[in-house]
């Protein structure tokens, strides 16, 4: 791989929101910031990002099979790597032992007129790509990007020792929060009910039951 810097050892940082075509996808406020992106923690994105130096991105399969990522879905894991790529188009990185959140920073930097985003990942405004070019540019991309053979096989994921286990926990928590919300909702519901008769009624007793006592005093 060519470059000056390891791309394991670098995590991009957050970046300020500045005009659509150049916020980073990768960096948005759903992933890093304020809530995370649906079914993703951030520890679960940086073990995709590892799994995908190791396997290759698009090599779902074998990321399932290493048990890293339990319960995530072949599709969960592919929208998620759009987004770290910030590019919807993965074709041209197929096979290929990257960091993806490297190529997402390189993305979140391009702006022009040609140059068009959907859910802030840049999308293909042309025609389709041939094989021909698709194969052209994973050959540049490969040169540019690829995870050194001897780093990526180091890699070391994560594997729970009972995913079955990871599963239901992650059941309780959302229970629980559930509960919570709803508990929430009806503290809403009752401070936003409207006096019934009876509440008025009793306020207007209070009111002169009140009054009675400071004339007597």
């Amino acid at each position: 791989m060519s470059g000056s810097s390891n791309p394991v050892l670098i995590a991009p940082r957050s970046m300020p929101t500045g005009q659509r075509n150049i916020v980073r996808s990768n960096d948005s406020a759903s992933l890093w910031n304020c809530t995370l992106s649906p079914g993703w923690t951030q520890d679960e994105v940086q073990v995709l990002r590892k799994a995908l130096m190791k396997f290759g991105v698009g090599n779902w399969m074998k990321i399932i099979e290493s048990g890293c990522l339990p319960g995530k879905t072949i599709a969960q894991m592919n929208l998620q790597t759009q987004r770290m790529l910030g590019q919807q188009s993965t074709a041209e990185f197929n096979g290929l032992h990257i960091d993806a959140l490297q190529v997402g920073a390189l993305n979140s930097t391009k702006q022009g007129p040609d140059i068009k985003r959907k859910n802030n990942c840049i999308v293909n405004t042309g025609g389709k790509l041939t094989r021909e070019e698709v194969e052209k540019r994973r050959k540049a991309h490969r040169e540019r990007f690829e995870v050194p053979r001897d780093v990526w096989e180091g890699i070391v994921l994560p594997r729970p020792d009972n995913p079955l286990v990871v599963l239901d926990r992650k059941r309780e928590e959302l229970r629980v929060l559930r509960a919570e919300l709803k508990d929430v909702l009806d503290q809403i519901a009752v401070l936003e009910r409207p006096p019934d008769a009876a509440d008025v009624a009793d306020a207007a007793d209070n009111v002169a039951a009140t009054g009675s006592k400071r004339q007597r005093e």
